[in-house]
Formats: structure tokens, C-alpha cells, sequence
């Protein structure tokens, strides 16, 4: 079944916008193309509409925004973005991963791309340098994927005492290999034991999650992957049931109560693409936009959670801790 969603995002309620305003030829439509869903990626939705804002582009004024949300299903991108192609759309927008972008680079060969994505990329075949994209696309690059020995460092330095550790890996994510190899490097490096945990859907993130006890490990590293973020609500609260200390590659993980998170700040992110989507439609040319990258990555802390698993967090960590949830 093909799902089309035409939606608008304000303070998290979805509405449906009027055919009428869409058939407005002076109106320019934009593609948003997420691999996530809706509700838990609301307040990144928002994100981009601000960028859009801040250039002078209004939903229900000036533009139109269609979506498509692939709800945690990689194989459904290629339809949707195949579908937002043939609509006579001014740019896609592709988010939530580089399948997105991927995807929507393939249905879009013509029509201006921007993107947000952990990857780099120049590697995944989507421009030819950061500096001159060269083509139809650019966007943001948070370089999350290149962290996960990072994140591992700092668990261990949350939990000294961590010998074992599960890693929640998305098997379809492009880099998913690359995780999987960085992880083991630092992993063998620290002296620990890494249980690899691989879901791609609900039913094999329920699965993974509830052989955590039997698995007897000391804490959890959930790498970078939009279904995971998507889910970080669940996730966060069956690792909590464990009484497990966990890391992630986002705020939003904290924030819903998850012990810390290292990496970009994707609300900041998605701002500055929708500044890019703006720009496009003013008339810049996506190959003459450099794709832009972090200038600096957030250590959060959420000392309740630590305080609740009996850990004391070092005085270290909270010294460059970016932010500490009390």
C-alpha cells in the first residue's frame, strides 16, 4: 500500500493541508522524505520549518511541504521518493539517514536535493567533495557514525567496572559494517567484551532488548541509526528496566531519560538545512553550497538517571558535559 502523507507540524499535531493551497502554481512545494515517523520527530520537523522561516519561506503563506514518513521501513524510501519526484516538487527535502538521501538522489535526478545524514557524504556517492557538492545535491553531515569508540570510551568512563556491553546496531544502515568494525577496534582496545545486537524492526528490537539480562552486560552503546531514534522512548525505558547504564548518539536519548548521549546537535542541524532548502529556492544552486558540518559535538549528562542506576558520574565528564538534566 503506498502511504502519502501531506502533513504539517505544529507544537506535534499533524493536519492535513487543503488540496487548493497544494494547487497554488505560484506556491512552491517542497519533498521531506524521513525515514522515521512523525510524533518522535516532530520537534526536528519544526527545526527545518524555522530554517525555511528564517529565509523568508512560511507553510500556508509562501510554500508547501509534503511528507513522507517510512515509520522505521528502509525498503518503502525508494516508492515515497519515487512518488514525491513526480509531483512536480521545487526541492526534496531527505532526512533520517542516508538511505533517504540515497533514495531520493535516485528518484530526483533533476530536482535540487537537500539532505541530513550521519554519513559522510562524499563516500556514499552523493557529491563529489564537501567543499563543491558538484551536483543536484547538498546538505548536513553530523558525523555521528565516526563516533561510536568515543561514546564506548565514555561509558567506560561512566561504569569502570564494565567488562561486558551490548551494542544496538541497525543491520540495513549503510554503515552498519563501519559501526560494527569501529566498535569492535575500541571495544578490543578497552579490554571489553561486545555483544554486536542487530534489529531493523520492532519485533527484533523487542527481541534484542529483552536478551539483555541473559547476556549479563554492564552497560549498552545504541549506535547512530534514525529507527533507533525514532524508537528512543522504548528503547530508553527497557534498558532502564534492567537498571543498565546506556549511551547514545543524540540528546534526545537523555532527554527521555537515557543516562548520556555524545554527538551533533540535530535540532541545530535540521535548522540549517531548512536554511539550505531556502536559499534553493531563492535561486542558489545546491552544487555551489558546501555541505556544512558540526563545528563541535555535546556531551549530555542525565544525572537522575545516574543517580537512580548508583552511579557517580566523574567530575571530569561533568566539567565538559555541554548540559546536565537534573
Amino acid at each position: 500500500m503506498r502511504r502519502r502523507h501531506v502533513i504539517t507540524l505544529f507544537g506535534g499535531a499533524v493536519a492535513a493541508w487543503p488540496l487548493a493551497v497544494l494547487a497554488q502554481p505560484t506556491i512552491p512545494v517542497v519533498g521531506f522524505l524521513h525515514s522515521g515517523s512523525a510524533a518522535p520527530n516532530a520537534h526536528l520537523a519544526s527545526a527545518f520549518l524555522r530554517g525555511l522561516s528564517e529565509t523568508g519561506f512560511d507553510v500556508g503563506r509562501n510554500i508547501a511541504v509534503e511528507y513522507r514518513w517510512a515509520e522505521g521501513r528502509y525498503d518503502l524510501l525508494h516508492e515515497m521518493a519515487t512518488d514525491l519526484a513526480s509531483r512536480g516538487i521545487a526541492v526534496i527535502y531527505a532526512a533520517g539517514g542516508p538511505v533517504s538521501a540515497i533514495e531520493a538522489k535516485k528518484a530526483a535526478k533533476t530536482i535540487p536535493l537537500v539532505f541530513v545524514m550521519g554519513s559522510d557524504p562524499v563516500r556514499v556517492g552523493l557529491v563529489a567533495s564537501l567543499n563543491r557538492p558538484g551536483s543536484n545535491a547538498t546538505g548536513v553531515t553530523l558525523i555521528t557514525t565516526g563516533l561510536e569508540a568515543k561514546r564506548l570510551e565514555l561509558l567506560r568512563q561512566l561504569v569502570p567496572s564494565a567488562a561486558v556491553i551490548a551494542a544496538l546496531i541497525n543491520r540495513d544502515n549503510p554503515n552498519a559494517t563501519d559501526i560494527t568494525n569501529d566498535l569492535r577496534a575500541a571495544a578490543s582496545s578497552l579490554g571489553i567484551e561486545a555483544h554486536l545486537l542487530h534489529a531493523a524492526s520492532d519485533a527484533e528490537l523487542g527481541r534484542v532488548l529483552a536478551s539483555l539480562p541473559q547476556l549479563q552486560v554492564n552497560g549498552v552503546l545504541v549506535a547512530n541509526d534514525p529507527f533507533f531514534l525514532s524508537r528512543r522512548d522504548k528503547i530508553v525505558a527497557e534498558i532502564a528496566r534492567y537498571s543498565l547504564p546506556a549511551i547514545y548518539h543524540s540528546r534526545e536519548f537523555p532527554a527521555a531519560g537515557g543516562l548520556a548521549s555524545y554527538g551533533s546537535n540535530l535540532v541545530e542541524m535540521y535548522r540549517k538545512s531548512g536554511v539550505y532548502v531556502g536559499r534553493i529556492l531563492k535561486g542558489d544552486k545546491p552544487a555551489d553550497l558546501p555541505v556544512q558540518q558540526p563545528t563541535a559535538f555535546e556531551l549530555v549528562i542525565n544525572s537522575r538517571t545516574a543517580k537512580s542506576l548508583g552511579l557517580i558520574v566523574p567530575s571530569s565528564i561533568v566539567a565538559t558535559a555541554d548540559e546536565v538534566i537534573e
